[in-house]
């Protein structure tokens, strides 16, 4: 055994920014994504960081990667298999349809935490790894599907240091009937190759053809050049709500660009209909660079066994976006629901609230107040380490300020100091010394 104890292989410390961390970038995304799921209407809840392992694997498809390949999963002393959860949804749904939630619809539900996937350890994707994650249960519309590409959008926006580098790629995998359609031709297609393809894709060939769509291998990737495409199958219901979902996503003025990706399937199986991913084409990812991904999955919480709920979310990895931010603070939201009647067009009502949306936000601007005490040590070593422990100001006690009851403030960016009354000492005379 070495002598000196390190991390298991693909978990990791998020140590202070002093020790050389990033646990503040850490804290901002996660606080950035609260903020927003209040903005937005969306509740926090948290589910178990295990479950049976029926949950996932019924969820997310035997065939599946993560399934097959990279769940951490044991058997307790009981003999129950469970799972180290490797992603929010499939437990959310299982919480929903175990509690009752039905009756509650529509929810908007917001998490965070730790999951967990057996895979090979990479820059900003590790084993034990964080998400945000967003839900929005009992609403099959497409404005739902704005809303919640939009909210995704925002998130980005507000703390990555690459926002104008990232391209949304969305798809859609259309109603049962074109997906029907679909599976068809790409088997057709596909049947001649059987034997040139993958093993993975060997064996989604029989059970789930369009996840083929998903491989990695190069193989795969150079017959898959001439496939079929999606799009070419939608039913015109299907197209038409796709048609509506991207022309108003291209109104939008924090996309880039907005890439129709007719190839985008994402890596589970319970994605139905929109899916979509925002890409990354600049900043420090390492070899992924898909910084969030989502999709609509009606289907899900009916497979699992409760009753036919339509559905749509994201989730974005917490380390892959520390990644790309810079040191920002954002403010706490008002609470306003606005309600439509149902003759009002709903691009109006898109409209509204985003304005309303976008100038709460841009007007949340809050200062985290702490304050701390040094108590020992040369005033110089105190001073040079408040400074590098990211003090702003310093209130500095002498005896010869005590005598006529006065303290001073040093401005710690300016070195500007002055001397305020110590029984005027409090938060909001230092808030107005300080101009916040």
């Amino acid at each position: 055994m070495s002598n000196k104890l390190q991390p298991v292989r693909g978990t990791h410390d998020i140590l202070p920014q002093e020790y050389g961390g990033d646990f503040e970038k850490f804290h901002y995304v996660v606080e950035t994504a609260r903020d927003l799921a209040t903005l937005y209407g969306f509740r926090e809840m948290a589910t178990p960081i295990f479950e049976q392992t029926e949950v996932f694997s019924r969820s997310m498809g035997e065939t599946s990667d993560v399934v097959s390949k990279e769940m951490f999963t044991f058997e307790t002393r009981g003999g129950e298999s469970v799972t180290l959860r490797p992603e929010f949804t499939a437990g959310i749904a299982r919480a929903f349809i175990s509690n009752g939630m039905q009756q509650h619809l529509p929810l908007k539900l917001f998490s965070t935490g730790p999951l967990f996937r057996y895979e090979r350890p990479q820059k900003g994707r590790q084993r034990q790894f964080h998400q945000v994650n967003f839900e929005w249960l009992g609403d099959d519309s497409w404005m739902a599907d704005v809303e919640v590409i939009e909210l995704a959008g925002r998130f980005l926006q507000s703390i990555s240091a690459i926002e104008d580098s990232c391209t949304l790629h969305i798809n859609t995998l259309g109603d049962v009937k074109s997906r029907e359609r679909y599976r068809d031709a790409l088997v057709s297609f596909l049947t001649p190759f059987a034997e040139k393809l993958s093993e993975d894709s060997k064996r989604r060939l029989a059970e789930n053809p369009l996840r083929i769509l998903d491989s990695k291998d190069k193989g795969d990737r150079d017959i898959l050049i001439n496939a079929p495409v999606m799009t070419n199958y939608l039913s015109d219901v299907a197209k038409k709500r796709f048609d509506k979902v991207c022309n108003y996503l291209s109104k939008l003025e924090f996309f880039n660009s907005i890439k129709v990706d007719p190839a985008l399937v994402r890596g589970l199986d319970y994605y139905t209909d929109i899916v979509f991913e925002f890409v990354a084409t600049s900043g420090d990812l390492g070899a992924q660079n898909t910084v969030l991904a989502g999709g609509r999955y009606d289907g899900l919480i009916e497979q699992m066994g409760g009753k036919p709920t339509p559905a749509i979310g994201f989730a974005a990895g917490v380390e892959r976006l520390s990644l790309l931010t810079g040191n920002k603070k954002e403010e706490k939201s008002l609470n306003i629901t606005v309600i439509p009647f149902e003759e009002v067009d709903p691009e109006i009502v898109l409209d509204l609230v985003g304005g309303l949306r976008a100038g709460l936000y841009n007007n949340l601007r809050k200062t985290i107040m702490s304050v701390d005490i040094d108590w020992q040590g040369k005033l110089s070593k105190r001073l040079e380490k408040a400074a590098k422990n990211g003090a702003t100001h310093v209130v500095i006690i002498s005896p010869d300020e005590m005598k006529d009851g006065m303290v001073i403030v040093k401005n710690m960016e300016t070195r500007n100091e002055q001397k305020i009354s110590i029984s005027g000492l409090s938060i909001e005379k230092l808030k107005e010394i300080f101009g916040i």
